[in-house]
């Protein structure tokens, strides 16, 4: 039975970046470009009517922006995934829009492969955070999460108690932004014994994928700032 394509949506307001992905995209076997749309409100219209799997978001546009539509997308439509559009690797605007349930984001101008690779990897369940970039944000923007004290938040959220104590260690190293393979190493297991277990953490913390464990695991204090 022949696979069903990544079906995308393009939202962003300038015309001429949505035909420059569209191209991309279109050149792709097993990826269709859906529809696009030139401001927050409109595409999150389109995702409620066409049902993509993944959506490019644009972080900055008038009216509707970026932010406010992914938290839109992330609670009426959970099955589409989004992916921020930023102009700097570093951006303030991308980490707010993580934190309303992004599963990550691309630099606009990144090379064809890295938007084709991403498309692929927010489809199958993967978060696009590279694991350094992903400490970087955290530690240049950890200021704007709530203040905690380790210990004592790390208890607040209800949603840990559900963690074995091997999980509790994996949502830790999720927290630092390890990758399967460093976490493999910090803990003498397979990568695909890692992967078992990110699987079980997300699904008992309710979260999307490990861009939002990062995001808990400093809001509750797991992971120090």
């Amino acid at each position: 039975m022949t696979e069903q394509p990544i079906r995308v949506l393009i939202v962003d307001d300038q015309p001429m970046l949505r035909l420059g992905f569209r191209l991309v995209l279109d050149a792709e076997d097993g990826i269709t470009v859906v529809g696009e749309a030139g401001d927050g409100a409109a595409g999150i219209a389109l995702a409620k009517a066409l049902h993509p799997d993944v959506v490019l978001m644009d972080v900055r546009m008038p009216g509707v922006d970026g932010i406010a539509a992914t938290a839109r997308l992330a609670q009426d439509a959970p099955t589409c995934r989004v992916i921020i559009l930023t102009t700097f690797d570093i951006d303030e605007y991308a980490f707010a829009a993580l934190r309303a349930g992004a599963s990550g984001f691309l630099v606009k101008d990144a090379q064809a492969a890295e938007l084709v690779d991403a498309v692929r990897a927010v489809a199958r369940g993967d978060a696009v955070v590279a694991p350094r970039v992903t400490r970087r944000m955290l530690e240049l923007f950890a200021r704007q999460l709530p203040d905690a004290d380790g210990a004592e938040a790390a208890t607040s959220d209800p949603r840990l108690g559900l963690l074995t104590p091997r999980e509790a260690d994996i949502f830790g190293a999720l927290g630092l932004g390890l990758s399967n393979a460093e976490i493999a190493a910090r803990f003498v297991l397979s990568e695909a014994t890692v992967k078992t277990h990110v699987a079980h953490v997300l699904r008992k913390l309710g979260l999307r994928d490990r861009v939002q464990a990062v995001v808990l695991a400093y809001e509750t204090g797991v992971v120090g700032r």
